[in-house]
């Protein structure tokens, strides 16, 4: 998922005062219904599950609609949500079969049926949105659905598809408001999830009410929740220091982050070693500067890694080396092995093999408003242009402007971050760097595809480290993209809020209900 969930390495919790006293970790009785205000730069891409592929949809989709399956705070392995059971049929990994709970109801009170399921799957890979989740079910083949029961049928053997199911891709949707061949366009969101969208305003607000008819893993139905988007991380630093938010959690600038002090009395910390990773990714169609692979490992030679994360993000993000992060199986340093230091002469060597001219000239995009992307941008542009090899035109874009531009290939060359659709390694292959994957940026290749595959067909997940570290392998000769840094993740909340801890812990779901007052 574009743009921080997986496996939670390390957590820190620092619970605001030495001395809270126990009563304090009780939820306060008069602040049921008081709601608490989340900000974030991560915004909407669309309110229909079949036209978003990004964190900060997905965030919203985690808390109004509901799949089948579901991750439990910390959990690796899915549970059942709107489903009762799920499991494999066959031993050839190719039919999955959920049998659906027979109490929900969508908000307007009618009761959701085995038909609803198949045709929010239908229509995510009807619908094929170039900014759309439909990539991630390539597998799927088609859906049966008879009473209470739904059945995946797939291509090919996919042992994560379970992963699959529990994530945004997997929201089921009321057939009644929802249009079968194209995206739904107005403001509304009609799911079963924990909470119901009251209001939303694009860029600026949505506003969520807990849903009464929720049935499924969720025990709270949480507390009212306001989501604030903010245009740029300036602005959410801004609103957080002026106190209209009681939760941040994503993305302050990194130096603030990186001052974060655990003894200040006035707000709470969370910080986590996630698996959010971000990706220069190159353009390799024919009529890209990077078409050829050996310009894109003069690329690769050039970047400086430790530079980056030091100067822009201040320690808050560390070097990654790998398509896989650090602390997920199957991680490999790849790229640290053919490309240890930034070595202009090999690059220089290698564009001279090529046969281009020098420099040579691409346009680089990135979204605006993400983090320190733009300092990024300034970062890289000085690294690659240093000896002369290259000339970058860099642009910031609107988010939505962006996923466009590079979707219909636009862009030469594009920085965007990943979050990990559920926790397992799978999530950073076929996504990234598959045939017809998210990035799309042309690449294809058989080995890698594959090395994908041969991982989707073994239950036992522990047994595919081996063919990730060959498919990064691949990935590094290659360079379709060049992966440049895993982040940590904060979460940050005033002192009279709890549940901060759980809010976001890699395995894709944004916990709001998880929040309350103190």
């Amino acid at each position: 998922m574009r743009s921080v969930r997986l496996w939670v390495l390390a957590a820190l919790l620092v619970l605001a005062g030495v001395g809270v006293a126990g009563w304090q970790l009780i939820p306060a009785k008069g602040n049921g219904n008081r709601t608490i205000t989340v900000g974030t730069t991560d915004d909407v891409t669309s309110l229909d599950p079949a036209g978003a592929y990004d964190a900060g949809s997905w965030a919203l989709f985690s808390n109004v609609f509901q799949s089948l399956l579901t991750f439990e705070p910390g959990g690796a392995k899915p549970v059942p949500d709107a489903a009762r059971s799920c499991a494999f049929t066959d031993s050839g990994l190719r039919t999955y079969r959920c049998t659906l709970r027979d109490d929900l109801t969508f908000a307007s009170g009618r009761k959701v049926t085995a038909a609803d399921v198949k045709f929010s799957f239908d229509r995510v890979k009807r619908i094929n949105d170039e900014v759309g989740p439909a990539s991630l079910l390539s597998t799927l083949d088609g859906v049966d659905a008879s009473g209470l029961t739904v059945t995946f049928r797939l291509s090919s053997a996919d042992a994560t598809f379970p992963f699959k199911l529990a994530t945004g891709a997997g929201s089921i949707v009321d057939s009644t408001r929802y249009p079968r061949r194209s995206l739904r366009t107005d403001t509304g969101a009609d799911g079963t999830g924990p909470y119901v969208l009251k209001t939303y305003t694009k860029g600026t607000k949505a506003v969520l009410a807990p849903n009464p008819r929720y049935k499924g893993a969720v025990d709270d139905f949480g507390r009212p929740v306001v989501l604030r988007y903010y245009a740029n991380s300036q602005a959410l630093e801004a609103a957080w220091k002026e106190k209209r938010l009681d939760v941040v959690a994503r993305q302050l600038p990194p130096a603030l982050l990186a001052g974060l002090s655990p003894s200040d009395p006035a707000q709470r910390v969370t910080e986590v070693d996630s698996a959010e990773t971000r990706n220069l990714v190159l353009n390799v169609r024919a009529r890209s500067p990077f078409h050829d692979p050996r310009v894109r490992q003069a690329l690769a030679s050039l970047v400086d890694r430790e530079k980056l994360v030091d100067r822009t993000y201040k320690g808050t993000t560390e070097a990654l080396y790998g398509l896989i992060p650090a602390g997920i199986t199957g991680h490999a340093t790849s790229f640290f092995d053919d490309y240890p230091k930034p070595d202009p002469e090999k690059a220089r060597a290698l564009l001279t093999e090529a046969g281009v001219s020098l420099p040579v000239r691409f346009t680089y995009g990135f979204a605006e408003g993400r983090g320190a992307a733009g300092e990024e941008a300034v970062e890289l542009k000085r690294q690659l242009e240093r000896d002369g090899l290259f000339k970058v035109t860099a642009e910031g874009f609107e988010w939505t402007d962006f996923q466009k531009r590079y979707a219909a290939g636009g862009l030469d060359a594009w920085a965007v971050g990943w979050v990990a659709d559920y926790p397992d390694a799978d999530t950073f292959g076929a996504p990234l760097v598959g045939t017809g994957n998210s990035m799309k940026n042309g690449y294809s290749d058989k080995n890698v595809d594959r090395l994908i595959q041969e991982t989707q067909d073994d239950a036992d997940r522990s047994r595919t480290a081996e063919a990730f570290q060959q498919l990064q392998a691949v990935v590094a000769r290659d360079v379709p993209l060049i992966p440049l840094w895993q982040r940590k993740e904060y979460v940050i909340s005033t002192e009279d809020i709890s549940g901060g801890e759980y809010l976001s812990d890699g395995t894709g779901v944004f916990r709001l209900w998880q929040l309350s007052w103190l």
